[in-house]
C-alpha cells in the first residue's frame, strides 16, 4: 500500500477542505484509490507553521480556534516561513493553497519551484503560477521527474484539463469557450431579470459567489488567467495573459440587455482561445450575446462551462462547479491521483 505524505502550504478553506476528507475518508481512499494520506507540515500566516514527521492530528488542528498558533504544538511555530517548511519537511507532495498575486504569481511560482527543487511533487489550484510560471516549472518538473498538477487551477473539481488531454486526446481540439468565472454568470442572469449590476453584484457577494472586491470576476481578469491556462495546456501554446484582450461585463447597458432577450440571446461572459488554420493562436475575454443554440447559452446561475471545438466530433461541452471548498479540495485529490497513477505506472 502507497502511502503520501503531504505539506500544506497555506491552511484556508481549501487546504482545510482537503484537511478534512482525509481526516474522514481515509479508509474508503484507501479501499477506492490504493493509497493512504498523512499531512505532515502545514504553514498559514495566522497559524505559523507546524511540522510532524509521524503525521499532523488533524482533528486536533481543524478545531484550533482562527485565533489560535502551532507554537503550543510539538514541531510547532509561530512563523509561517514556507521556504523553511518544503526544504525540511519529509512530505512527498506539497499541495500549495495560498493568497496568490494573480499579476506576478507570487507567492505561490517560489513555493512551487522550491517544492520541486528539493524533490517534492507539486499540486496546486492557483490560476497565477500556472498562467504565469506555467512552462518553466513544468519543464522543471519534468526535468527532475517530477509531477506538477493543477487541474482546479480552471474549473475547481470539473476535470477540465484531463478532459482534454485524456479521454478527448486524438480529437484534434482546434479551439475552447468557456464560461469561467461563476459570479460573472450569475451576474449576467441577474441583469437579465432587470436588477442593476449594482444590485446583482451585491446579491452575488451575499450568496458568497463573489468577494468583497469583485473587480476580478467582473472585469475579466480571472478568466483572463484561466484563458492562458487552457492555451498552454489544450492547445500547447505559450501566451501571456497580459497580452489577451479583456472586456468585463460592466460596460453593458440596460438596452444591451433588453436586446438580446428581444432576439432571444443571452449575454456571458466568455473567454476563448483558438488555433486557426495557419497555426496561429487567438484568444479572448469578453461579453457575447449568444444565440440559444449555443452549448453555452443554457449555463445558468453560477455554473462554469467549456466547449471544446473538435475535428472529429464537433462541439464537446462539459459543465460543473468553478468554485467551492469542497469541489475545490476534490480537484487537489484528483491530482494526487494522478500523481500516484505516474509514479506507480
Amino acid at each position: 500500500m502507497h502511502h503520501y505524505r503531504l505539506a500544506l502550504i497555506g491552511f484556508g478553506g481549501v487546504a482545510r477542505a482537503l484537511a478534512e476528507l482525509i481526516r474522514d475518508s481515509s479508509p474508503r481512499l484507501r479501499d477506492e484509490l490504493g493509497f493512504d494520506l498523512s499531512v505532515v507540515a502545514i504553514t498559514d500566516l495566522n497559524f505559523g507553521s507546524l511540522m510532524q514527521s509521524e503525521g499532523i492530528d488533524l482533528d486536533a488542528v481543524l478545531q484550533l480556534p482562527r485565533d489560535a498558533s502551532f507554537a503550543a504544538m510539538p514541531g510547532g511555530s509561530a512563523e509561517a516561513n514556507n521556504e523553511r517548511v518544503i526544504a525540511e519537511t519529509n512530505a512527498d507532495i506539497v499541495v500549495e493553497a495560498t493568497f496568490t498575486n494573480p499579476t506576478t504569481g507570487e507567492p505561490a511560482v517560489s513555493h512551487v519551484r522550491w517544492a520541486l527543487e528539493h524533490g517534492r511533487h507539486v499540486t496546486t489550484t492557483n490560476k497565477g503560477p500556472v498562467a504565469i510560471g506555467g512552462a518553466e516549472l513544468t519543464a522543471l518538473a519534468e526535468r527532475v521527474g517530477l509531477r506538477f498538477e493543477y487541474e482546479g487551477a480552471v474549473m475547481s473539481g470539473t476535470p477540465v484539463l484531463r478532459l482534454a488531454n485524456g479521454p478527448l486526446a486524438g480529437s484534434r481540439i482546434r479551439g475552447v469557450q468557456g464560461i469561467l468565472n461563476g459570479t460573472s454568470n450569475y451576474v449576467l442572469g441577474r441583469l437579465a431579470a432587470g436588477l442593476t449590476l449594482d444590485a446583482a453584484v451585491a446579491e452575488a457577494q451575499s450568496l458568497g459567489y463573489a468577494e468583497a472586491d469583485p473587480t476580478a470576476d467582473i472585469g475579466g481578469s480571472d478568466v483572463r488567467l484561466k484563458v492562458a491556462i487552457l492555451a498552454q495546456r489544450v492547445l500547447g501554446a505559450t501566451i501571456d495573459a497580459a497580452d489577451i484582450p479583456t472586456t468585463g461585463i460592466t460596460g453593458l447597458s440596460e438596452t444591451d440587455i433588453a436586446d438580446a432577450e428581444r432576439t432571444g440571446k443571452t449575454w456571458k461572459l466568455i473567454g476563448s482561445v483558438a488555433r486557426s488554420d495557419d497555426g496561429s493562436i487567438t484568444a479572448s475575454v469578453a461579453p457575447v450575446a449568444l444565440d440559444a443554440s449555443h452549448p453555452l447559452a443554457a449555463i445558468s446561475g453560477a455554473t462554469n462551462a467549456v466547449s471544446f471545438d473538435t475535428e472529429l466530433l464537433g462541439p464537446v461541452t462539459i459543465s460543473g462547479p468553478g468554485a467551492g471548498r469542497i469541489e475545490t479540495a476534490f480537484a487537489l485529490l484528483s491530482d494526487i491521483v494522478a500523481i500516484h497513477t505516474a509514479v506507480t505506472r
